[in-house]
């Protein structure tokens, strides 16, 4: 057997069996992905703040009407969301069809100042059924947007609104829960910047991180290919469901794939195309600055792989991490941060070395090196072309664990806990299926965390797989992380929703049960959720009034 039709079998067993969601590559015709209204490509924000004069990017449409080159801003006190199918121009002729907020990958940045009250409609335009969750913000229960958990998926035609008090600001961001290691990879998301009335900036740049799959290797099938006719109408979402409704995301999901032993783990390669803010490599738009300006960084990865990102030419500050403020940060040069899936990251600079300096990403990946843009001093042509590309060589990584100083903290180490949990993560293989496991078990039969408003919880997580990361985010909390690999914390407190935990780590971190209501906690990576890697935070004095329909199919994870 060649190794073109080994390729063709790959590709039919990995639709079938949903191991992989993959950028929408199977999302049915032309006609189903495209959407009569005007596609908003996203390629880098000039700054917002409602009562600063930061520049704000205009939109600029392309020759068919169909593209723009910034991201939408809109008012969080009354915006609308409309998800909907339509397509994204990655990079000039490359074309990929998506679901979108608004026509836009990334959807619109939601902005709100604290103090306000945050109301956003979604509107489902789709064929299939949508929620919003908002990553990191501790909004109340009933909104957190998971369906069968906080209510029921948006239906096709219908529509819900979101609305909760902007409490605490920082950098944060939404999309959808509803099966969400598909529709989060098929471009269902945006950011959320909570501004601080203090804390101004001349520009203000957002730049969201992702992955895509090349649309050629779901073309490559030859008509008289003797699997074309499985092949043909096949769609991404269209997935085999266990009994209970929840998807199964593995090799032996379908009864025609049941055969094949799968890896043990996904085959992240399988995602070749990187990208900020929706475009990629050249096509990405260049971060203008002038000299003396102050300008925040805003890094989101709304991917399901690390990224090692390198700021070129200056001296920044690392101010936030997943929205929480960071204690005296210190001036760094030359040193990468590592964003792992569903983690956020706030950088602060002056702008005082004027050229063309770079953003990108490190590593000795081809795919890498399409993940890259430029900061670009207006009105300094001269010194425009003196940065050159380093990123095969790996320069020291941040350690957040002993960055920034000491100060007051929520909780200590040595403080007795109401709660002490531990949580055993590992990859295993199961009757053929990949699978994601806590403590030995796969959701929704791992054992939840159950606590009473106001108990101090401190959890254990350790990393037994041995080649995959585990981002573990937690929602409607943030958490303090404690010590890593039996060190304490070192620098200042680092407050987060999301944790990256690599193999072999062993993290400890806590948190206040001060959110009543039913919260998922679970890993980033969506396909390890997909696959089992999902608890939950019960509260015992909680009562809710939200019963699931039954006629609504909806998939939490």
């Amino acid at each position: 057997m060649n190794k073109r039709t080994w390729l063709n079998i790959y590709v039919v067993i990995t639709a079938l069996a949903g191991v992989i969601a993959l950028s929408g590559c199977f999302a049915g015709s032309d006609e189903e992905s495209r959407s009569d209204g005007k596609a908003r490509q996203a390629s880098g924000h000039e700054g917002m703040n409602h009562g600063a004069d930061a520049a704000v990017s205009g939109l600029i449409e392309d020759t068919n009407g169909r593209l723009t080159g910034a991201i939408e801003v809109l008012d969080g006190s009354n915006a609308t969301l409309t998800a909907q199918a339509s397509e994204l121009e990655i990079a000039p002729g490359k074309k990929l069809p998506v679901w979108t907020f608004n026509n836009s990958v990334p959807g619109p940045q939601i902005r709100a100042q604290v103090g306000e009250t945050i109301k956003v409609t979604l509107k489902n335009e789709l064929e299939e059924p949508v929620s919003i969750h908002w990553h990191g913000y501790p909004v109340p229960n009933d909104m957190d947007g998971i369906p069968g958990v906080t209510q029921d998926a948006v239906l096709p035609g219908k529509s819900f609104t979101y609305e909760f008090k902007a409490t605490i600001p920082g950098t944060y961001w939404y999309h959808s829960h509803q099966d969400s290691v598909n529709q989060v990879d098929k471009g269902l998301y945006g950011s959320l910047v909570v501004e601080d009335r203090n804390d101004k900036a001349e520009r203000d740049y957002t730049l969201v991180l992702d992955e895509w799959m090349n649309m050629e290797m779901s073309h490559s099938m030859d008509a008289t290919d003797s699997m074309d006719g499985e092949m043909k109408g096949m769609e991404h979402r269209e997935k085999e469901q266990q009994g209970d409704g929840h998807d199964t995301h593995g090799a032996a999901a379908s009864s025609d794939a049941s055969s094949v032993q799968p890896m043990a783990g996904h085959d992240m390669s399988m995602y070749d195309m990187y990208t900020i803010n929706g475009k990629m490599g050249d096509a990405i738009q260049p971060l203008k600055v002038k000299k003396g300006e102050k300008v925040r960084l805003r890094f989101v990865n709304a991917g399901f792989l690390s990224h090692q990102i390198h700021i070129h030419g200056h001296e920044f500050k690392v101010v936030a991490s997943d929205g929480q403020p960071i204690n005296s940060p210190a001036l760094i040069q030359n040193q990468l941060l590592s964003i792992a899936p569903g983690e956020r990251y706030d950088v602060e600079f002056i702008a005082d070395n004027p050229g063309k300096w770079l953003i990108e990403e490190h590593g000795s990946e081809q795919r890498m090196k399409q993940m890259r843009t430029f900061i670009e001093y207006e009105g300094e042509t001269a010194a425009a072309s003196k940065d050159v590309s380093d990123s095969s060589v790996m320069h020291p990584t941040l350690d957040l664990a002993k960055y920034g100083e000491m100060a007051n903290a929520k909780f200590s180490l040595n403080e007795a806990y109401d709660q002490d949990v531990k949580m055993d993560l590992n990859t295993e293989v199961r009757a053929g299926k990949t699978v994601y496991t806590i403590n030995g078990k796969v959701f929704p039969d791992t054992d939840k965390i159950k606590v009473n408003k106001g108990e101090r919880v401190k959890v254990t997580f350790v990393n037994q797989s041995k080649s995959e990361d585990h981002p573990m985010h937690l929602h409607g909390h943030f958490f303090q992380v404690l010590s890593k690999n039996g060190k304490p914390i070192a620098g200042a407190p680092i407050m987060k929703d999301t944790l990256n935990v690599n193999p072999g780590e062993t993290i400890v971190v806590a948190f206040e049960a001060d959110n009543p209501g039913d919260w998922m906690f679970h890993c980033h990576d969506l396909h390890h959720a997909a696959d089992g890697m999902v608890t939950d935070v019960h509260y015992l004095d909680y009562k809710k009034s939200y019963v699931p329909d039954p006629t609504v199919n909806n998939i939490p994870e």
